[in-house]
């Protein structure tokens, strides 16, 4: 048995997102978008949709005084951040609570940053009005959105596979990860919120897996892709496990390097001021 098969076997999803996906994929995301937004010492900053909190974690790490703040609607994921270790910086507060009625005064924040989270909320204007609300004049939004499924090919194979291998519309749920694709929407829902000087910006990570077969192994543990196989049993898993992995094989032969998978994986970066 893989290391990656272990995974199946230990730890709830959110533990096992803060272990493998965190270092594989959103700690390169997080890097990038706490760069953008530069938080400095004595500034308050905000991780909107913060999960296990890697984005809150590295604005911390900044800064030497100030305010820090996670605030995400899942208490698992929030289990998991409230107890990874902090290197440094003031200590994060943690809270549960939904970014469509946020728990904090106006103004409340310099920074305001959400890393992947806007294209699952079921109001995204009213997401953004709060955003705003809370955000002082002058204050920074720091986002993230994938773009197109189809800039990101490990997850354009898997869709289409789980399509083939469990049932038409199986992807739905990796698919609404790039439902906020276009570049100009994005904007356009920012700035009605109220903000201005707003830049979107195409990035490019390249994200590595040990092999094809560990990232279908992760996707389907420790991610909301979880839920479908969670009834199957070990035979039926290990069949559909082996069936995408073969299809992930063909279809991205050429993002191979040896038995590791590297795949481009491409997100629309905005900043935007209040």
């Amino acid at each position: 048995m893989t290391q990656p098969e272990q995974w199946q076997l230990e730890g709830s999803a959110a533990e096992l997102f803060q272990q493998y996906i965190v270092p594989l994929i959103t700690s390169l995301w997080a890097a990038d978008l706490v760069d953008r937004s530069a938080p400095r010492s004595g500034e308050r900053v905000l991780d909107v949709a913060c999960g296990t909190g890697i984005v809150a974690r590295l604005a911390a790490e900044r800064m030497s005084t100030g305010r820090v703040v996670g605030l995400d609607l899942n208490p698992s994921m929030l289990a998991v951040a409230r107890t990874t270790p902090q290197n440094s910086g003031p200590k994060i507060d943690w809270y549960e609570a939904s970014v469509l009625s946020m728990p904090f005064p106006d103004s409340s924040f310099d920074v305001v940053l959400c890393q992947l989270g806007l294209q699952f909320f079921p109001n995204r204007p009213r997401a953004l009005e709060e955003m705003f609300r809370v955000t002082v004049r002058g204050g920074r939004l720091a986002l993230s959105v994938f773009t197109a499924i189809e800039r990101t090919p490990v997850h354009h194979a898997l869709a289409d596979a789980l399509d083939r291998h469990l049932a038409p519309g199986a992807s739905s749920i990796k698919r609404s990860e790039h439902s906020l694709s276009d570049g100009r929407l994005l904007q356009d829902l920012v700035s009605a919120a109220g903000f201005n000087r707003i830049t979107v910006t195409p990035v490019i990570q390249m994200i590595r897996f040990p092999s094809p077969r560990d990232y279908v192994l992760l996707q389907l543990s420790a991610t909301p892709q979880a839920s479908m196989v969670a009834a199957m049993d070990a035979s039926q898993r290990d069949a559909l496990i082996d069936a995408i992995t073969d299809d992930l094989e063909r279809s991205l032969a050429g993002l191979t390097a040896g038995p590791e998978l590297v795949s481009p994986q491409e997100c629309h970066v905005l900043t935007a001021t209040r």
